[in-house]
C-alpha cells in the first residue's frame, strides 16, 4: 500500500470569511426544510389514505385465469411467474430462459482512500494532515485513476466490459402478464457456470481461462495482476409472486385512488392481501420517519452554519472555540427541533387537526426548554454593586 500526506494550513482570518459566507447557505437550507418537513406530512396523509381506500375497495381473484369481470378493479393475486423465451447476453455467448440475466465484471484495480484530520492552532488558524492511500484490489465500477490526488504510479487500464443486466419483457403469473413493476422485486439471482471460452469477444481468445464458475481474464487468478478481470453470470428463475393492483386487460398497472395516491404493490413470495397493506403502512411510516429527521437535519445544518462566525471568532483559543461551538451546536438543535415541531404540527392540523394541536403542545415544550437553556448559558448582568442602606439611628 502505498501512503501520501499532505499538511495544508488556513489563516484565522480566511475562516472567518468562509464562516460569514456559509451565512447565506445556512438560510436557504434552514429555509428549505421547512416546504419539506411540510409536504412530508401530507405525503404521508395521502398514502394512509390512499391504502386505507385500496383495502375497502380491493378483491383477490386466481392468477389460472383472467377474470375480465374484475377487469379496472383493484386485484390481489398471486402465483409463480414464469419466464416466456430466453435472454441472451449482447457480448458473451451465455443464454438462459430466465427472468433476468446479469453480467457482473470486476477488474483488478488501484484503489484511493483519503482520511483527513483537522487540529486548531492557537491564534484562531487550522492545520489538516490528509493521508492518501493506494492499493489495489477487486472492484465492479471502473476507477478514474485521473481524479485521483496522486496518479503517478497508479494508472489503472480501460475497462472494456462492464456489467450488466437484461430483463425479459415476457413473464407471465398464471394467464396473465406480469407488469414490470413486479418483475422488479424479483431479483433471487443464482450463478450460471460457464463451461467453455470458445466463441469469446476477440480480444478475449488466448488469454481467458475458467475460474470460480466464469471466465478469468489474466495469466493467474491466484496472483491477480492490474488489468485482469473476473466475469460471471447470473440468472433469476421462475418464483412465486405476489401483486396488489389495478387489473387492465390480460395485466396490472398502478390503481389511482380517490385520495390522490397510487398503488402498485409487490412481494415476492405468496402472500395474502392483508400483510401486503401492512407492509405498506409499515414502509409509509418508516419514509415519513426518514423525511422527517431528513428535515430536522437539514434545518439544524442550516442554523449551524449561520452562528458558525461565533465559534470561528472564539477559536484565537482554541479551547474556547470548542466550547462555543458545542454551545452553539446544542441551541441550533434545540431551535430546529422547536420549528421543525411547529411545522409538523401546523401540517397536521391541516391534514389532521386533533394531532397537529396536541403537537403544537408538545412545541411549547420544546420552546420553554429551549429558553430555559439558553438562560442557564446566558452570562450574569453586570452593572455597579449595589450599596447597602445605613444603620438605622439610634
Amino acid at each position: 500500500m502505498d501512503r501520501y500526506t499532505e499538511v495544508t494550513s488556513q489563516s484565522w482570518g480566511s475562516r472567518i470569511g468562509g464562516a460569514f459566507k456559509g451565512i447565506l447557505f445556512g438560510l436557504i437550507l434552514f429555509i428549505a426544510a421547512f416546504p419539506l418537513l411540510f409536504w412530508n406530512e401530507g405525503r404521508a396523509v395521502e398514502r394512509f389514505k390512499t391504502l386505507e381506500e385500496g383495502q375497502g375497495a380491493m378483491i383477490s381473484l386466481s392468477s389460472a385465469e383472467i377474470d375480465a369481470s374484475a377487469d379496472g378493479k383493484l386485484v390481489h393475486t398471486n402465483g409463480l411467474a414464469e419466464p416466456r423465451g430466453e435472454l441472451r447476453d449482447p457480448q458473451f455467448p451465455v443464454a438462459a430462459t430466465a427472468i433476468k440475466l446479469k453480467r457482473k465484471v470486476e477488474m483488478y484495480q488501484w484503489r484511493e482512500s483519503s482520511n483527513s484530520e483537522e487540529q486548531k492552532k492557537l491564534g484562531g488558524g487550522t492545520e489538516t494532515v490528509t493521508t492518501y492511500s493506494y492499493d489495489k484490489g477487486w472492484s465492479e465500477s471502473h476507477n478514474d485513476s485521473g481524479g485521483f490526488r496522486h496518479p503517478e504510479g497508479h494508472t489503472n487500464p480501460p475497462m472494456p466490459y462492464r456489467s450488466d443486466t437484461q430483463v425479459s419483457s415476457d413473464v407471465t403469473l398464471g394467464a396473465y402478464r406480469l407488469p414490470p413493476f413486479a418483475i422488479a422485486e424479483l431479483n433471487a439471482f443464482r450463478q450460471i457456470p460457464v463451461e467453455d471460452t470458445a466463441n469469446l469477444p476477440g480480444d478475449l481468445q488466448g488469454r481467458t481461462q475458467l475460474s470460480g464458475g466464469g471466465y478469468y481474464v489474466g495469466e493467474n487468478p491466484a496472483s491477480p495482476q492490474l488489468g485482469d478481470m473476473r466475469i460471471h453470470f447470473y440468472q433469476v428463475d421462475a418464483g412465486e409472486v405476489s401483486l396488489v393492483a389495478r387489473q387492465k386487460g390480460d395485466t396490472f398497472v398502478p390503481y389511482q385512488a380517490d385520495a390522490g395516491g397510487s398503488i402498485a404493490l409487490a412481494e415476492t413470495g405468496l402472500k395474502n392481501a392483508e400483510a401486503m397493506f401492512q407492509q405498506a403502512h409499515s414502509d409509509n411510516t418508516l419514509m415519513t420517519w426518514l423525511l422527517r429527521g431528513a428535515g430536522l437535519l437539514v434545518m439544524t445544518i442550516g442554523l449551524n452554519m449561520m452562528v458558525r462566525p461565533l465559534s470561528v471568532l472564539a477559536d484565537v483559543v482554541p479551547a474556547i472555540g470548542s466550547i462555543v461551538a458545542a454551545g452553539t451546536g446544542i441551541i441550533a438543535f434545540l431551535i430546529a427541533l422547536m420549528f421543525s415541531l411547529i411545522t409538523i404540527a401546523i401540517a397536521w392540523i391541516f391534514y389532521r387537526p386533533l394531532i397537529g394541536i396536541g403537537l403544537l403542545a408538545v412545541s411549547a415544550l420544546a420552546v420553554y426548554l429551549t429558553r430555559a437553556r439558553v438562560a442557564a448559558t446566558a452570562p450574569p448582568p453586570t452593572g455597579p454593586a449595589s450599596t447597602p442602606p445605613p444603620p438605622p439611628r439610634a
